[in-house]
């Protein structure tokens, strides 16, 4: 008998229906004799509704009672689970994070998690029951309500499995494993059977939204097997692993997009040691992640300052930085969220060269045209990447820089949809 972490997002209990779906999967794994410990998410919208409800209250909602109030959506979950598995006849118990001890640090909205007390957990188990747990919760030292952010869920049910020495955490979901980009935009996107920890992490982190970056960080950090498959079908999914020698054979494993972030620039600050720490420390100390960062060639002793952040954390972030860009003399400060990111991802091109060759846009040969293109023209492209046509044209545009900026600035979502069907292999396989 093993023991399994289940995690079934808001897809797979949307519906009064999709929930007695997942209690028979459920009775059906504990009936091929394991044992079994069940993540759920808010029903599918519950928490949107939940943080509109709060916005119509305050622009910006205190963080404590914000927690609070997005913790009842789980609540809602586990309990119609728990009653639908009793209905079947298999005996089962409901958790909150705070009953099963969840403990995390006190960065609401966006918390970690410090441990995890399994006692009641092991107990339930030992008494034949199937042990449903609210994810996306914890409490800190204090007591108080915590939230994990957005698709917190995952990372609540690594972080069981991990805890409980699992032998594998299942994620559901509404797709049938992990993709070379999204299959919404590209058709062409194909399955994939295995993918490293490493390649999950950067894919996650750049905008692909199968798995949470902190659950594949705990996987790997533990060594916990994670199978991203379908509630919907019972076809295999894909396995998050570590990394194997035949991953180094393909240079690319995914292509990721990315129309959650916001930039964010410094003007005309002056270009001196330590200004960066004056800059990214406040933000730091707010628990908001920076991502990119770009430093233009000094000119006159003074230069711009752009990096990006989570756009629901955009409005934070620039209230920091309005407060600090007197202190180090910015001339002004500028705020975008019309901005994408494509990213290309692979452990294939630690190992070859020239990937980077293969897609540098011929119009973009000089450092300062590319920068231009990343950030005037609103979206980031994380490797310098953008294809030519055939023929030789840019994939862009063909004209000079003044019309590939124009373009640029149009692109954001288009320029995903036309790049990734273009993909075509350079000697050895791109996927």
């Amino acid at each position: 008998m093993s023991l399994l972490v289940q995690k079934y997002g808001g897809t797979s209990v949307a519906t009064i229906e999709r929930i007695k779906q997942v209690a028979a999967k459920v009775c059906a794994a504990k009936q091929a004799g394991n044992d079994l410990v069940v993540v759920v998410s808010a029903m599918a919208g519950e928490t949107n509704r939940l943080i509109a409800l709060a916005n119509q209250i305050a622009e910006i909602p205190d963080e404590r009672e914000k927690d609070v109030l997005l913790a009842s959506g789980e609540q809602v979950s586990v309990a119609l689970l728990s009653l639908a598995l009793k209905e079947l006849g298999q005996p089962a118990r409901s958790y909150l994070g705070h009953q099963v001890r969840i403990e995390t640090d006190n960065a609401y909205g966006k918390a970690h998690i410090r441990n995890i007390d399994s006692t009641k957990i092991v107990e339930s188990l030992k008494n034949g029951e199937i042990v449903v747990v609210a994810g996306f919760q914890g409490v800190d030292e204090d007591d108080n309500i915590t939230t994990l952010g957005r698709g917190g869920s995952d990372t609540s049910a690594v972080a069981l499995a991990a805890f409980l020495n699992a032998a594998a955490c299942e994620i559901y979901t509404d797709v049938e494993g992990v993709f070379t980009t999204d299959p919404g935009i590209c058709p062409n996107a194909r399955k994939l059977a295995r993918i490293s920890y490493d390649e999950m992490i950067e894919m996650a982190s750049t905008g692909a939204k199968v798995l949470e970056i902190r659950s594949v960080v705990f996987a790997k950090k533990y060594s916990v097997p994670v199978h991203v498959r379908s509630t919907f079908s019972g076809a295999e999914g894909t396995w998050v692993v570590d990394e194997e020698a035949s991953m180094n054979d393909v240079l690319v494993s995914g292509v990721a997009c990315d129309k959650n972030d916001a930039k964010i620039t410094l003007q005309r600050v002056p270009d001196r040691p330590g200004l960066a720490a004056q800059i990214f420390g406040p933000i730091a100390d707010a628990h908001i992640v920076v991502d990119m960062i770009i430093q233009n060639a000094s000119e006159d002793g003074t230069t711009d300052l752009t990096f990006t952040v989570p756009k629901a954390d955009h409005k934070k972030a620039l209230a920091i930085v309005e407060k600090t860009a007197p202190a180090v003399q910015a001339k002004g400060v500028k705020v975008d969220t019309d901005i994408a990111k494509v990213s290309v991802v692979g452990v294939g091109m630690r190992t070859h060269a020239g990937v980077a060759a293969t897609w540098r846009c011929g119009c973009c040969t000089t450092r300062s045209s590319r920068n231009r293109l990343m950030y005037e023209g609103r979206f980031a492209l994380r490797y310098d990447f953008a294809r030519r046509l055939p023929g030789g044209g840019c994939l862009l545009h063909s004209g000079g820089q003044a019309a590939h900026r124009r373009e640029a600035r149009r692109i954001g979502y288009r320029l995903y949809r036309r790049w990734i069907p273009g993909l075509q292999p350079a000697g050895r396989g791109f996927f």
